[in-house]
């Protein structure tokens, strides 16, 4: 048998140490990124939807159907033998949503996923959503491992993307179409946000920390859900505002606000009471920013009931009575209208008066006030 020579073996050994720890030093040191590294967020509702990528260049290479083959393919390493695109450059381009989405109508959980897109010479681009967030690039990609597929159309643009780039565009209050631009290709797909479920979720769960231990909290609960037209949930806060609770007590607040959802349930008599009380709490302004909304909804009566309210509460102040004006202008009853803006006139700061003035001025014209001038 041939005798091993150590001495062989130890050179060998040591050169295999000295190119170990010649690469863990070299892959310590921080040199740019061929293709950089980048980030782009944006908040649709309160959910935030964040896209992680690496940007490679063109660099006068061909693209579409060159350097991003169409389809599935076989790249020659690791296990998947039908792998799409990255999407992007290096690691994985992932997609992470902090509330449950639609991607074009199709449900997501709130969560992170790897960004694939497979895309076709035809214009078709099958988009993936892959569990795998943390391979490198889709040498490894697995079918298995799908969260979610889907087709959209590419769009050919006639300027070209040098860096490949991800933006948000048409954003609204509950959608955002995401765009992956490179070269002179950009392929578009909308993420859509149940906002309003979203956020009565998160306001109920708040109602029960120590922000539910405030009247302020339960009555900017009830607020944000009549806006919402959630009206029962609105009612069943607003009403843990006025009484129930420890911290309960009526104000001018819940009171018009109560009002405000008992008059789009159509319970009209209970709605007026409630009104009629809520004004006896308020201050002149708040008043007046009663019957400013009456007469915007065409309730005539009741706003110019409450504008005499005001003007006999604040003891004549300048603004009660310019409300009051407003509100006989409104029902055409111009001589009433010009006695109480005269009155107004008379007790209004200077810098009011000009204004007021040419309230006047359409009043003796037979013009209502209430409308834009001519």
């Amino acid at each position: 048998m041939k005798k091993m020579n150590f001495k062989h073996v130890s050179s060998i050994a040591l050169i295999c140490i000295a190119l170990v720890t010649s690469n863990d030093l070299f892959g310590q040191l921080t040199v740019p990124a061929t293709s950089p590294e980048a980030e782009i967020t944006q908040r649709v509702g309160i959910t935030d939807i964040t896209i992680h990528y690496n940007r490679p260049y063109v660099r006068g290479r061909k693209i579409w159907g060159g350097l991003v083959q169409y389809g599935f393919n076989n790249l020659g390493f690791g296990t998947a033998t039908a792998a799409p695109w990255r999407a992007g450059a290096d690691y994985n381009t992932t997609i992470e949503f902090t509330h449950d989405v639609k991607l074009e109508g199709n449900d997501v959980k709130a969560g992170k996923y790897a960004l694939f897109m497979a895309p076709e010479e035809n214009g078709d681009v099958m988009i993936i959503l892959s569990n795998n967030t943390t391979s490198w690039g889709s040498y490894f990609y697995d079918e298995s491992e799908d969260a979610l597929r889907f087709k959209v159309k590419s769009v050919d643009l006639e300027t070209s993307t040098e860096m490949l780039t991800y933006e948000f565009n048409e954003v609204d209050a509950t959608t955002a179409t995401a765009s992956l631009k490179w070269e002179k290709k950009e392929i578009p797909f909308k993420i859509s946000v149940a906002v309003t479920d979203i956020v009565l979720e998160g306001i109920a769960n708040d109602l029960r920390n120590p922000n539910g231990f405030q009247q302020s909290s339960w009555d900017q609960a009830a607020n944000y859900a009549f806006n919402a037209e959630r009206l029962d949930l609105a009612l069943e806060w607003v009403n843990k505002s006025i009484s129930g609770q420890f911290f309960s007590k009526e104000t001018f607040s819940n009171l018009d606000l109560k009002s405000r959802i008992l008059s789009k349930q159509r319970k009209n008599a209970e709605a007026s009471q409630l009104l009629d009380k809520a004004v006896s709490l308020g201050t002149s302004r708040e008043v007046y920013g009663v019957g400013d909304r009456l007469l915007r909804e065409g309730n005539t009566d009741k706003a110019l009931a409450i504008m005499k309210k005001n003007v006999k509460n604040s003891q004549g102040a300048f603004p009660s009575n310019f409300g009051l004006a407003r509100a006989y202008s409104a029902k055409k009853d111009f001589k009433n209208a010009i006695k109480s803006l005269k009155k107004a006139i008379a007790t209004a700061p200077d810098n009011f008066k000009p204004r007021l003035q040419q309230n006047l001025d359409r009043l003796s014209k037979g013009e209502d006030i209430n409308t834009p001038a001519n």
